[in-house]
């Protein structure tokens, strides 16, 4: 291996959640498989396949570049669909080339129109309408001139989804806004009815609306962090799980994070161990060095605090983290030996590394420290 560390990728991890989603969501609801953020991490070009496998045909992505990525590796009629940033100029592409794309401002309406008019195939659009994220989305004002060019280019335009994106689902904070914002996805659904503009699906839901908002499901829910094994939050899980007999979390966490053992040695009693004066060997210690540091994504506010598995045993990372190396207190684990296997986040043997401690740590959100694993960890589906 030229890397110094990898990502492993359970397969059946992968199947299990993806089951659990669609018992959710239910027969009639589809279910399109968010991607953004290279997957959370996972990685596009390894999910999109693998989640094939378990049926998917629909994945969401945030910009033009993701979508592309998906492409590339998507069966010829899996669905895509662009939720955020696509340029201008990238319009054309995503039309000819069959790919959705959310509409959330009249210039993009309209270069969606001429890029149809130039490729002589319709523009598959999602209308985002603005119903209390105060993001994107047209507001109520603008509608009208949204139905009338929408309506005088129906040759052009194929008026895929009217969708929104609720704000903040997760938290029971927000009940009352997520609720409000159903109201008004609702009675703004309704216009595009009055209108004769039927669109082919209705869909709001995230990860957590989807859980906590049965209603918000309607035709598709656009399910992210769940697939990879990882509730929104724990108020997600214990909502969940609140009127259930059994509290095992039914999700399986699909990544798995190692490296190796670099080197081992002695340090004697009162001597400093890396940069500065940090950590200092109040005893006889045994130290090894791993290959991974803050330039890949496992953050330096671990210093002193993180932990990391390693012969089965759940050891201290001691010292200042550096960019691309970290250094474990292997006292207690004597038989410690170069190359041996380094878990910073899955299992080994009956003691695991959860992403929700290491972010906890390390003060991230799972979210902000999955997407921040760096594309160049190479990554490989198991089982």
């Amino acid at each position: 291996m030229l890397n110094t560390s990898k990502i492993e990728l359970s397969q059946s991890a992968l199947a299990s959640n993806i089951k659990f989603i669609r018992k959710i969501a239910g027969k009639k609801t589809k279910v399109s498989t968010v991607v953004k953020g290279n997957a959370y991490g996972h990685g596009i070009e390894q999910i999109v396949p693998m989640a094939e496998k378990c049926g998917v045909d629909h994945f969401s992505v945030f910009s033009a570049d993701e979508a592309y990525r998906c492409e590339k590796v998507a069966h010829p009629e899996t669905e895509i669909l662009i939720m955020g940033m696509i340029e201008d100029a990238a319009i054309p592409w995503a039309v000819a080339n069959g790919i959705d794309f959310y509409v959330f401002t009249m210039e993009r309406l309209k270069v969606a129109i001429k890029a149809a008019e130039r490729t002589k195939t319709k523009a598959k659009i999602h209308v985002e309408v603005e119903t209390g994220m105060n993001r994107t989305g047209f507001t109520s004002e603008e509608l009208e001139d949204v139905f009338n060019i929408i309506k005088d280019n129906r040759d052009k335009v194929e008026l895929k989804a009217v969708t929104t994106h609720f704000a903040g689902a997760e938290s029971i904070a927000n009940y009352h806004r997520i609720k409000s914002q159903l109201k008004i996805y609702k009675k703004t659904c309704c216009r595009f009815e009055e209108n004769d503009l039927k669109p082919e699906i209705y869909h709001s839901a995230c990860s957590a609306a989807a859980i906590r908002y049965p209603k918000a499901r309607m035709d598709m829910i656009r399910v992210g962090v769940l697939n990879y094994g990882f509730w929104p939050n724990m108020e997600t899980f214990i909502d969940y799980t609140s009127d259930k007999k059994n509290y095992k979390d039914p999700l399986l966490r699909v990544i798995r994070w190692v490296s190796k053992v670099m080197s081992v040695k002695d340090v004697k009693p009162g001597k400093f161990i890396g940069y500065g004066t940090s950590f200092l060997a109040s005893k006889k210690m045994k130290i090894a060095t791993v290959p991974v540091g803050y330039g890949h994504g496992f953050a330096r506010s671990l210093s002193n605090h993180g932990r990391v598995l390693v012969n089965g045993e759940r050891v201290s990372v001691i010292g200042i983290v550096n960019m691309n190396l970290i250094t474990i207190d292997v006292t207690d684990v004597p038989q410690t030996k170069i190359g041996d296997e380094v878990v910073l986040i899955g299992d080994q043997g009956d003691k695991s590394i959860s992403v929700s401690s290491f972010s906890d740590l390390s003060d991230q959100l799972n979210y902000e420290l999955l997407t921040r694993l760096p594309e160049s960890i190479p990554r490989f589906p198991v089982d």
